[in-house]
Parts: structure tokens; C-alpha cells; sequence
């Protein structure tokens, strides 16, 4: 009888090749994570307020945002969904737009008008971040669009900046 001198246990090499495709694909996965998050919110300057309450969204639901630049433009996740100079000649230029909020209205928990009433609307909050300089009347046709019918968005929040304490360091 041959015997081996050799102990297989101690000849086994481990290939470290699937673990470290494994760490790959993890860092990829937040880095890509990581830039989803920030396609909400574009960059503006927004109105100054005396007095804010902090923003504290609720990390289980997908809240709608709008961003409003000076332009007039309506961005949502960085897809320009209206452009004021280019609205011309649209038999309704601001479809786009009412197509997110039907969906986002669609998509937020839906809460009874009153106590005993059949009518449900949603409870979530839209979020609408315009810029300092940017014309009243586009905040106002945003708003509008949400009164309409299918979307019927009352909860509204407006995006604003607090000064900054002179006290803190």
C-alpha cells in the first residue's frame, strides 16, 4: 500500500479572486448609490428665511422634488421637464410635469379629507426648491398642477436658506 506523505488539508490553496470581485462589485454599488441620492437636488440658491424648520424626510418614502432654477425651467432628477423659452406652439407645455405629479401622487399613501369622508388624497409632501431669483409665476403653475384633478397635492414644502449664526464657529 502507497502512502501519501503529502496531507491534502495542508496543500489546499485558497483562490482570494472571487472575494475580491465580490469588494469590487460592493464599492461600485455605493458609489453608484451615492450619486442617486444627489440627482435631486440641483444647485441653487435659495430664498433667505428668517426662521425654517429643519428638513427631516422620512427615509421610508420617496418624496418628490422639483427644482426651479432663475431660468423658469422645471428639473426633476436632472430631466428638464419644462423649459420656458421653448414652450411655444405646445398645446400643453407643462404635460410633462403633470405626468410626474399624477404619478407621484399616485405612488404616496393616501389619507381620508376628513373624518367619515370617502375622498382620499395624498399625505406625502411635495418638496419645491427654487431659486432666489426665480419668477413667482413658475412657482405658482407647480402649484396650480398639484390642485388639479388625478393629482390633488396639498402638502407643499418650500426649500429655503437660514442664515447662518454669527455666534458659531
Amino acid at each position: 500500500m502507497n502512502i501519501s506523505s503529502s496531507d491534502p488539508e495542508t496543500d489546499m490553496k485558497m483562490d482570494m479572486t472571487p472575494m475580491i470581485d465580490v469588494v469590487f462589485l460592493l464599492i461600485i454599488f455605493f458609489m453608484i448609490i451615492t450619486d442617486m441620492t444627489q440627482k435631486d437636488l440641483e444647485e441653487l440658491e435659495l430664498p433667505m428665511a428668517i426662521t425654517a424648520v429643519e428638513d427631516k424626510p422620512d427615509p421610508d418614502t420617496l418624496r418628490p422634488i422639483i427644482n426651479i432654477p432663475h431660468t423658469g425651467r422645471i428639473i426633476v432628477r436632472q430631466v428638464h421637464m419644462y423649459d420656458p423659452e421653448n414652450d411655444d406652439g405646445k398645446p400643453e407645455p407643462y404635460a410633462e410635469v403633470k405626468r410626474y405629479l399624477a404619478t407621484a401622487a399616485e405612488l404616496m399613501p393616501q389619507e381620508p379629507l376628513g373624518e367619515g369622508s370617502s375622498i382620499m388624497l395624498p399625505d406625502d409632501p411635495l418638496l419645491v426648491r427654487a431659486d432666489e431669483s426665480t419668477l413667482f409665476k413658475h412657482i405658482q403653475k407647480v402649484l396650480e398642477l398639484c390642485g388639479q384633478e388625478g393629482i390633488q397635492i396639498w402638502k407643499v414644502q418650500l426649500a429655503v436658506a437660514v442664515p447662518e449664526d454669527e455666534d458659531s464657529p
